[in-house]
C-alpha cells in the first residue's frame, strides 16, 4: 500500500470552497452541475455561492454554525452547500427520507442553528408540514426568532420554492440579508477556514437505533475527490452522471472529484431512468455512477435503452453480487465496470477497482484502496491481525477516517481504534498485501445453521446467479431443528415467474444442503433507506406451511 501522492497531499489543504475558487479560475466556461433542466458553469456556481453566502452571514450564521438542509436534489442545495464551507459553518445534510421520528431526532441532536426546507417536490414531500406536526409551535409561527424547547439552537427556518409560503422566510427573504456583506467578508471567511474544520454532519443509516451522525473534514473530503479524479484520469472533457441523492456520499464524493478535475456532474431531483439515458446521451456521459443494482437495472430494462448512444461511457459502476455484475459487463461491453467498497466513516468510498486491474476482477474484488489509504483484515474476536488473504473483519485507515460520531464519544471509541488510527468497518472481508479488498459480508450478517457459521451474502451471491433473480436478500429465521434457517427475498426479472419451490429447486444439490432457503418469498419492492435495502425491516415472521423441505422436492434424472 502507496503513499498518497504529492497532488492529493496538496488537496489536503484545500476546503471546498477553495477548490470551488480554483476550479472557477481554471475552467469557468466548462458546466459544473446540472441537477435536471438547470445548469451552471464553474464561475456561475462559484459566484452564486459567494451570494448564498453573503446572505447565510447577514443572516447571523457564523462560524462554526450548524446548517441544516432539508431538500430534493436542487441547484439550491448545491449553493447552500458550498456557501456553507465559504463561511466556515458545517452543512448538515439530512435525509429527505426520514419521517418524523428520525427527522425530529436529527434536529435535535445535531444543535442545528438554521434549517432550509425545499418545496421542490411538492406535493409528493411537504418538509413543512412535518415540521409542523414535529413542533405544533410552528403552525403559529410567523418567521420571528424561533424558540422551541426541543430545539433550543434553531433561531431559522427558511422555505425555498415554495409558492404557498406566506409567514415563514423565503428564498427572497433570505438573500436580503447579502446586501448587508461585503464580498471582502468573504474572501477573509474563506482563508479563516481551516482543511480541518468540518465541511459535513452526515447521519448514516441505522439498524435498529437512531442513526449516527458522521463529521467529516474539509481535508479528508478533498483528498478522496482528488483521489478519486487521479484514479479515473478525470478532467474537464469528462462527465459524470449521478443520480443519488445530496445527502449520501455516493454524491458528494463524485461532486469533490469534479471540482478538483473540472469533470461536469449530472444529478436529478427524481431518479427517471428514461431522462437519465437521455442525458446520458445528450451530454455524452462519460462515467455512469449509479452504484446500485436497483438503479441499473432501471436503465437497461427501459424501452429506450438500446437505441441510445452510450459510446462515450468509460466506466460503469456500481456494487453487488458477482453474478449480477457479470451481467452488467455484458450489457455496456464499451464500458470498464468498476467495483467499490467504502462507508459514510470513511468518507465515502476508499477502495475502487483500478483500471489497470484485470477486468475480469473487478466483479469479484471489490477494488484497491487508494494511495495514502491503508487497509487490514482482523480477527474480530482476538482483535490479531490475520495473513494476507485470510478472512477478518476489515480495517481501514490512512487520510479518509471520518472524525467522529457528534456527540458519542462512546461510539466514535468502538469505530476510530488504536488511538484513532484505525477505523473498524463491521464488514468482514479479504484484504491482499498490495491494498485490494474483497468484501465477504457484514459480521453481524451472519447465520448460525445447525452451528454452522454461514454469511448472507454467499446463498445471495448463489442465487443471483439464476437467469430470472435479479435481487436476492437473505435472512436468518428461528428453526426448531436448525436453530436458525435461511429465508430469501428475491426480485425477478421483468417477465419471468419463477416459483419459491423452484428457488429451491435451483440449490439442490448445488451448494451445502443446509444453506438452502427453507422459505422463499417473490416480492417487487423492498424497504430502502437512501438507496440501500434495509433487510432489518424485512418480515421475520413465515407460517408452517411455507417452509419448504428440500427433502421433499423432487430430484432430476
Amino acid at each position: 500500500m502507496n503513499e498518497a501522492g504529492e497532488t492529493v497531499r496538496a488537496a489536503g489543504n484545500e476546503t471546498a470552497a477553495t477548490m470551488l475558487a480554483r476550479a472557477a479560475r481554471d475552467w469557468p466556461d466548462a458546466t459544473a452541475i446540472i441537477v435536471d433542466d438547470a445548469r451552471l458553469t464553474w464561475a456561475e456556481l462559484y459566484a452564486e455561492a459567494r451570494h448564498w453566502a453573503r446572505a447565510l452571514r447577514g443572516a447571523g450564521v457564523a462560524p462554526g454554525a450548524h446548517v441544516g438542509i432539508l431538500m430534493p436534489n436542487s441547484m439550491d442545495y448545491v449553493r447552500l452547500f458550498y456557501a456553507t464551507g465559504m463561511i466556515g459553518a458545517v452543512a448538515l445534510t439530512i435525509n429527505s427520507r426520514f419521517k418524523d421520528d428520525d427527522l425530529g431526532y436529527a434536529v435535535r441532536h445535531s444543535d442545528m442553528d438554521v434549517l432550509f426546507i425545499g418545496g421542490h417536490a411538492l406535493p409528493h414531500v411537504d418538509f413543512r408540514a412535518m415540521l409542523t406536526r414535529i413542533y405544533p409551535d410552528l403552525d403559529i409561527w410567523n418567521g420571528g426568532p424561533l424558540d422551541l424547547e426541543d430545539a433550543p439552537r434553531l433561531r431559522a427556518i427558511y422555505n425555498l420554492a415554495d409558492s404557498r409560503e406566506t409567514r415563514w422566510p423565503t428564498e427572497q427573504d433570505f438573500l436580503k440579508a447579502s446586501d448587508t456583506i461585503p464580498e471582502a467578508r468573504i474572501d477573509a471567511l474563506m482563508a479563516s477556514t481551516s482543511p480541518d474544520d468540518h465541511a459535513l454532519m452526515m447521519y448514516s443509516s441505522g439498524t435498529t437505533a437512531h442513526p449516527k451522525a458522521c463529521m467529516i473534514t474539509h481535508r479528508t473530503l478533498s483528498m478522496i475527490g482528488q483521489s478519486f479524479a487521479e484514479r479515473f484520469d478525470l478532467s474537464v472533457e469528462d462527465s459524470v452522471m449521478n443520480p443519488l441523492p445530496f445527502f449520501h456520499m455516493s454524491t458528494m464524493l463524485p461532486m469533490a472529484a469534479c471540482r478538483a478535475s473540472g469533470a461536469a456532474q449530472i444529478c436529478t431531483a427524481h431518479f427517471d431512468p428514461g431522462r437519465t439515458l437521455a442525458q446520458m446521451e445528450s451530454e455524452r456521459v462519460s462515467f455512469g455512477y449509479l452504484s446500485f443494482p436497483t438503479l441499473v437495472n432501471q436503465v437497461i430494462q427501459h424501452p429506450d435503452f438500446a437505441s441510445r448512444d452510450l459510446t462515450s461511457l468509460r466506466f460503469l459502476h456500481t456494487v453487488g453480487p458477482a453474478d449480477l455484475m457479470q451481467k452488467y459487463t455484458k450489457v455496456f461491453p464499451g464500458a470498464h465496470y468498476i467495483n467499490a467498497y467504502g462507508l459514510t466513516e470513511a468518507t465515502g468510498v476508499c477502495c475502487y477497482t483500478d483500471p489497470l486491474d484485470p477486468a475480469d476482477q473487478a466483479t469479484t474484488v471489490s477494488g484497491r484502496v487508494f494511495d495514502g489509504v491503508r487497509a487490514k483484515a482482523v480477527d474480530p474476536t482476538t482483535l490479531e491481525d490475520v495473513p494476507f488473504g485470510e478472512r477478518g473483519e476489515i480495517w481501514i485507515g490512512g487520510f479518509c477516517l471520518f472524525d467522529g460520531y457528534y456527540k458519542d464519544p462512546e461510539k466514535t471509541a468502538e469505530t476510530l481504534v488504536d488511538g484513532g488510527q484505525w477505523l473498524r468497518t463491521g464488514d468482514m472481508g479479504y484484504v491482499s498485501q498490495d491494498g485490494h479488498i474483497t468484501y465477504d459480508g457484514r459480521l453481524k450478517d451472519m447465520l448460525k445453521i445447525g452451528g454452522e457459521n454461514v454469511a448472507a451474502l454467499e446463498i445471495e451471491t448463489y442465487l443471483c446467479s439464476h437467469p430470472d433473480i435479479q435481487i436476492a436478500q437473505v435472512i436468518g429465521v428461528e428453526d426448531d431443528h436448525l436453530f436458525e434457517v435461511a429465508a430469501a427475498f428475491v426480485e425477478l426479472v421483468p417477465g419471468a415467474t419463477l416459483t419459491p419451490e423452484a428457488v429451491v429447486d435451483y440449490c439442490i444439490d448445488q451448494i451445502a444442503s443446509y444453506k438452502i432457503p427453507r422459505y422463499v418469498r417473490i416480492v417487487d419492492s423492498w424497504p430502502m433507506s437512501t438507496t440501500k435495502i434495509q433487510k432489518f425491516k424485512l418480515p421475520r415472521a413465515f407460517a408452517r406451511e411455507e417452509k419448504i423441505d428440500p427433502k421433499s422436492r423432487p430430484r432430476s434424472g
